[in-house]
C-alpha cells in the first residue's frame, strides 16, 4: 500500500470519526479557528488602518489633480512629494500673498479653501470652532469631505458641519447657527465628515460667505473685531488627463508657490531634475513612502495565539484518542502498525486543523466588513479600502493547519505507543511522572529570568524579549509538577473542592495545557499592562499642568473686559460643577502695563522676584558642574533633587496667570484653600497683616525676599507718565514673607501671593484679573458653550481656563488586554472542565451510584473549573512580570544616559503594578469561570448502558 493511499485512509477514518464525534470536533475546530479569525481581522485592520502616503494625499487634496499654497517666502525649490521646501533667496521684507490664478496650468479649474477662527451660536451657548470657506460641493471636494446627511450648501446662507460638532453643540440639520463676530445667521443644511479626521469640529461654507460680509462689517463698525483668516490654499483640476505634472511644479514653485500634485507623486521626476536636491542632496534620503517594517505587537499576538491553540486543542486531541482506543485498538488487530494509528490522530489534526483554518480566515473577514464602521471610528479614519493580501491569509490559514497537526502531535506518539490489549480492554496503564522536566524547568526558568535581568541592566532589548521567552519555556515544564501539588492541597477541603484538586493533579496531561494556556494569554495581558501603567505613571511625572489639580480659572483679557467680571462670575458659578467659594485674583506690575504698551522696545516696565544664589537657592542641575554631578546620581537621587524648591522651578515655571511679574498674583486667604490647597492659618494670617505668602522657598534668605522693579512709563501713557514724570525709577525692596512648605514649590503659575495693600505700598500696580475655582470635575461642552454665550452678552473679553489633564491614558487598551485574557481564562477553564467530563463519565456514574446528591455533580464541575483559571491566572502574572520589569529597566538604563547627557531631564522610571487588571483576573475571572461551569452543568445523568 502507498503512502498515499494509507494516509487517503487515514483521512476517512478520521473524518468520520469527526462527524461521529460532532461536539469535540466543534470544540476543536472553534479552538483553531478563533485565534485564526483574531489573526485574519487583526491583519486586516492593521494593513487597512495604517494610511498609505497616497491616501494620506488624497486626504490632503480630495479628488483634484493638485493643491497650491502659497509659501510666503518668494521663489522657492521643493521635493516632488511637497513635504519639504526652501526658499530660492531669503526675503529682505515680508513677501505679499500670490495672485494664484494667473499660476495655475492653462485651461485648470480651481476652488479655493481658507478658514477662520470664529464664534458661533448653540443650542447651550457659545462655541469657538473653525470655519472654512470651501466650495464643497465640487466634485474635487470628494474624499476629503463627504456628506453625511443632509445637502451641501446652496447659497451663502448655509453652512455644513462635522457631525462631532453637531454633537458637541446640541445641533442638527435644519437648526439655524450664528456666526457672533459678525452677527450673520445661517442655516445647517447638511452633516459632512472628514474621512482622514473623524473627530474634527468644524464648519464648512461656500466662498464668501463668511469672511467677506464679517470683514465689510468690520470696516464699517470698529468695535467689531476684524477676522484673522488663515492664506488661502487652491485645489487645482488640470484641463487634460495627464494631470499637474512635474514641469507645472516648476512654474509655481518660480512664482512662489508650493504644490502636491498627484501625478507627480505617482510618477516622481529622477533626482537630477530636482533642483532643491542640488543644493541639499541629503534630502534624498529622507523620502520614505513605503514602510517595511512589521509590528512586534502583531508578531506577538500572533505567536500567542498558535500558542494557546496547541495548548488547549492538544488536550482534545488527547481525549479523543483516549474515547477512540477501542477502534486504534481494532486497527492493530487488523494489521495497522503504529505509524498508521499515528496517521489516524494525525489525520484528525488535519481535518479539523483545514477546517478550522478556513473557518476561521472566513468568519474573520466577513466579521471585519461587518464591523468595520466601528472599528474606523475607533481609530479615528476611514480606510481608503480594506487592504486584503492573499499571501498573508494564506499564510494564516497553513498557520492553522499546521497548528492543528501540531496539537495532535503528541496524543499521536501517545496513542501509537499503546498496546493493543491496553486500547481494547480501556486500561490506561500506570506511569510515575519524570523528574527530569520539572528540574530542568526551574533551571530554564532561573536562567531565562537571568537573562532578562541582564537584557535589562544592560539595555538589550533582544535579551529580555529573549530571556523572558525561555522563562516562560520554564515554567510551562514546571506546570505539571505545580498541578500534581495542587491534589495535595484538598484534604481538609469538602468533597467537590478535594475531588476538583485530586482530578486535576490525577489527569495532568489534560489540565497541564489548559493552565499553560491560560498562563499564556494572563502573562502576555499582565506584561502589556504593567509596562503601560508603569508608562503612564512615568507621564503623568512628567506632565506640567497649567491650573492645580480641581480648579478652573476665569480670566479678564484687559481693564475694560475686568469690569466685567460680576457678570461673568454669576455665569460660572450657575453653570459650572463649582464647589465651596470663590477666590478673587489681581495681576500687579510696574510703571507702565506690558500688555498694553508692548510694541515698543523699552516701553513699559518690569517687576522681577529675585532668585539668591547659592545652596538651597541654586539648581546644582542648572549649573556648569551639573554633567559631573548627575554622572554620580542616581536615578532616585536625580528625581528627589529634582522635586526640591530649587529645581522644581526651574523645570515646572509656568505663566498661567502673568508671566511678565514673575509669576506674582494678588490675592487673600481665599486663594490659598481654593488653589493652593494650603491649609494653614498662619499663612492666612500674614495675607491678613499685609505680609507675602512665599510658595518656593528657594527664593528667601533669612525669611525674606528681593523684588526688584523698573518704573518705566511710556509716552503713550499720559496718565500715569503726568503721575510720574522723568527717567525710569528703579527700586530694590526686601520683604519679609511667611515661607510655606517644600511640596508647595510644584503650585502652578504662582510663585508668591501679594496682598492688594502691600502692592499698594510698594507702588505698584494692580488691576482686577479675574477668579479662581474649585470645582468636582472637568466642565462638559455644554457647560463652557452657556458660560461664553453668558460672557458675550455681557461684552466679552473673558474666557474660562481648565486643566486639559494628561495625554491618552491608554484605559481602552487596558481593558481590552483584560478582556482578553479574561476570555481565555474563561474559556480554557471551560474546555478543560468539558474535557474532564468527558473524560471522567465513568467515575461520575460511579459517584452516582454510590449516593452522591446530584448537586455534587455541577460544584465538582464548577471547583474543576475554578482550579485551572486561578492557577493559570496566578502563574501568568508572575510570569508576565518578568519581560515588563526587565523592560522597565532598559527604559531606565536610556533614561540615565540622557539625563547624564541633560541634567534637567527626567530619569523617572517607576515600576507600577495594574492592581485593577490583576485584581478581575486573580479574583473575578476565575470566579466567573467556575459559576458558568456550574451553571451550564446537568445536574443529573443520563441513563447509560451497562458496560459488558
Amino acid at each position: 500500500m502507498s503512502v498515499f493511499t494509507g494516509w487517503r485512509a487515514a483521512l476517512r477514518i478520521a473524518r468520520r470519526d469527526a462527524l461521529r464525534a460532532k461536539g469535540r470536533s466543534a470544540l476543536v475546530v472553534a479552538m483553531i479557528a478563533l485565534p485564526v479569525l483574531g489573526v485574519t481581522a487583526a491583519d486586516i485592520t492593521y494593513r487597512s488602518a495604517d494610511m498609505t502616503p497616497a491616501e494620506e494625499l488624497t486626504a490632503r487634496i480630495g479628488s483634484a489633480d493638485a493643491m497650491y499654497t502659497d509659501a510666503g517666502m518668494g521663489p522657492v525649490r521643493q521635493m516632488p512629494d511637497g513635504d519639504m521646501y526652501d526658499s530660492v533667496k531669503t526675503p529682505d521684507d515680508e513677501v505679499p500673498p500670490i495672485d494664484m490664478r494667473p499660476v495655475f496650468p492653462r485651461g485648470a479649474r480651481a476652488i479655493s479653501e481658507q478658514s477662520v477662527s470664529a464664534t458661533v451660536s448653540t443650542s447651550y451657548g457659545i462655541a469657538s470652532t473653525e470655519i472654512v470657506e470651501f466650495k464643497t460641493s465640487d466634485r474635487m471636494a470628494r474624499k476629503r469631505i463627504d456628506l453625511v446627511e443632509g445637502a451641501f450648501p446652496r447659497g451663502t446662507d448655509e453652512l455644513v458641519a462635522t457631525e462631532p460638532f453637531l454633537k458637541s453643540a446640541g445641533l442638527h440639520v435644519g437648526s439655524g447657527i450664528t456666526v457672533t463676530t459678525s452677527g450673520r445667521k445661517y442655516t445647517i443644511s447638511g452633516a459632512v465628515e472628514l474621512p482622514a479626521d473623524l473627530e474634527a469640529k468644524q464648519l464648512y461654507a461656500d466662498p464668501g460667505a463668511v469672511i467677506a460680509p464679517w470683514q465689510a462689517l468690520a470696516a464699517r463698525d470698529k468695535k467689531v473685531p476684524a477676522p484673522q483668516p488663515a492664506p488661502v490654499r487652491w485645489l487645482v483640476e488640470a484641463a487634460g488627463p495627464g494631470g499637474i505634472v512635474w514641469k507645472d511644479v516648476l512654474e509655481a514653485n518660480k512664482a512662489g508657490a508650493v504644490v502636491d500634485s498627484r501625478q507627480v507623486f505617482e510618477n516622481p521626476p529622477p533626482d537630477s531634475e530636482v533642483p532643491l536636491l542640488r543644493s541639499n542632496p541629503q534630502y534624498a534620503n529622507s523620502r520614505t513612502y513605503e514602510s517595511g517594517e512589521t509590528s512586534a505587537a502583531l508578531v506577538t499576538v500572533v505567536a500567542m495565539a498558535l500558542l494557546e491553540v496547541v495548548l488547549l486543542a492538544g488536550p482534545a486531541f488527547a481525549v479523543g484518542a483516549r474515547r477512540s482506543r477501542r477502534q486504534l485498538g481494532l486497527l492493530g488487530t487488523c494489521g495497522g502498525d503504529r505509524s498508521q494509528v499515528r496517521a489516524v490522530v494525525l489525520g484528525g489534526g488535519l481535518v479539523l486543523g483545514g477546517v478550522g483554518a478556513v473557518a476561521g480566515v472566513a468568519v474573520g473577514l466577513l466579521l471585519t466588513v461587518a464591523f468595520r464602521p466601528m472599528i474606523e471610528n475607533w481609530a479615528g479614519h476611514r480606510f481608503g479600502s480594506l487592504a486584503l493580501h492573499p499571501a498573508e491569509l494564506l499564510v494564516i490559514a497553513v498557520l492553522g493547519l499546521v497548528t492543528g497537526l501540531l496539537a495532535a502531535f503528541a496524543p499521536a506518539i501517545v496513542a501509537g505507543r499503546q498496546s493493543v490489549l491496553e486500547s481494547l480492554t480501556g486500561r490506561r496503564g500506570v506511569r510515575r511522572s519524570s523528574r527530569v522536566l520539572p528540574v530542568t524547568g526551574a533551571c530554564v526558568l532561573a536562567l531565562g529570568v537571568l537573562i532578562a535581568v541582564y537584557g535589562g541592566t544592560s539595555g538589550s532589548s533582544v535579551l529580555v524579549a529573549g530571556g523572558s521567552v525561555v522563562a516562560e519555556l520554564g515554567l510551562l515544564a514546571c506546570i505539571p509538577v505545580i498541578v500534581g501539588l495542587l491534589g495535595r492541597l484538598g484534604r481538609r477541603l469538602p468533597l467537590s473542592p478535594r475531588m476538583a484538586l485530586r482530578d486535576a493533579a490525577r489527569n495532568r496531561g489534560r489540565t497541564a495545557p489548559a493552565v499553560a494556556a491560560v498562563m499564556a494569554a494572563v502573562a502576555g495581558s499582565v506584561a502589556i499592562a504593567t509596562y503601560m501603567s508603569s508608562s503612564l505613571a512615568e507621564s503623568d511625572y512628567a506632565y506640567m499642568p497649567s491650573l492645580t489639580e480641581g480648579t478652573i480659572v476665569l480670566s479678564a483679557g484687559d481693564a475694560e473686559a475686568a469690569g466685567r467680571l460680576p457678570a461673568a462670575r454669576a455665569a460660572v458659578e450657575h453653570n459650572m460643577p463649582v464647589t465651596g467659594g470663590r477666590a478673587d485674583i489681581a495681576r500687579v506690575w510696574a510703571g507702565s502695563d506690558c500688555n498694553v504698551y508692548y510694541d515698543e522696545e523699552n516701553g513699559c516696565g518690569t517687576l522681577e522676584l529675585v532668585k539668591p544664589t547659592g545652596k538651597g537657592h541654586t539648581c546644582p542641575l542648572d549649573t556648569d558642574g551639573a554633567k559631573e554631578l548627575a554622572a554620580r546620581l542616581s536615578a532616585d537621587e536625580h528625581r528627589a533633587m529634582m522635586r526640591t524648591p530649587a529645581c522644581v522651578d526651574v523645570r515646572t515655571s509656568t505663566g498661567t496667570f502673568d508671566s511678565g511679574s514673575g509669576n506674582i498674583v494678588v490675592g487673600d486667604a481665599a486663594l490659598l484653600g481654593t488653589y493652593v490647597k494650603l491649609d494653614d492659618p498662619a499663612a492666612a494670617a500674614a495675607l491678613k497683616a499685609g505680609t507675602p505668602v512665599l510658595l518656593n522657598e528657594a527664593y528667601a534668605k533669612n525669611g525674606e525676599v528681593t523684588l526688584k522693579a523698573v518704573h518705566t512709563y511710556n509716552p503713550k501713557d499720559k496718565q500715569n507718565r503726568k503721575a510720574h514724570p522723568g527717567p525710569a525709577r528703579k527700586t530694590t525692596d526686601r520683604l519679609k514673607v511667611y515661607v510655606a512648605k517644600p511640596e508647595y514649590a510644584i503650585t502652578p503659575g504662582i510663585r508668591m501671593i501679594l496682598p492688594q495693600r502691600t502692592a499698594e505700598r510698594l507702588g505698584l500696580h494692580t488691576q482686577p484679573q479675574g477668579s479662581v475655582y474649585a470645582v468636582d470635575r472637568r466642565p462638559t461642552d455644554a457647560e463652557d458653550q452657556r458660560v461664553s454665550a453668558a460672557i458675550d452678552q455681557a461684552g466679552g473679553g473673558l474666557w474660562v481656563q481648565s486643566n486639559q489633564g494628561a495625554n491618552d491614558r491608554g484605559n481602552t487598551i487596558l481593558l481590552i488586554l483584560t478582556l482578553f485574557a479574561g476570555v481565555v481564562t474563561v474559556g480554557a477553564a471551560a474546555i478543560t472542565t468539558g474535557l474532564a467530563k468527558a473524560d471522567a463519565e465513568a467515575d461520575l456514574t460511579t459517584l452516582s451510584a454510590v449516593g452522591a446528591p446530584p448537586r455534587v455533580r455541577r460544584t465538582l464541575s464548577g471547583f474543576q473549573c475554578l482550579v485551572v483559571a486561578l492557577t493559570g491566572v496566578l502563574l501568568g502574572t508572575a510570569a508576565g512580570l518578568v519581560p515588563a520589569v526587565a523592560l522597565r529597566l532598559v527604559d531606565l538604563r536610556n533614561a540615565m544616559e540622557q539625563m547624564r547627557t541633560q541634567p534637567m531631564d527626567s530619569a523617572y522610571t517607576p515600576i507600577v503594578l495594574p492592581w485593577t487588571t490583576i485584581g478581575l483576573l486573580a479574583v473575578a475571572v476565575p470566579l466567573l469561570a467556575g459559576f458558568l461551569a456550574a451553571a451550564f452543568t446537568r445536574s443529573r445523568l443520563a441513563l447509560a448502558r451497562r458496560a459488558g
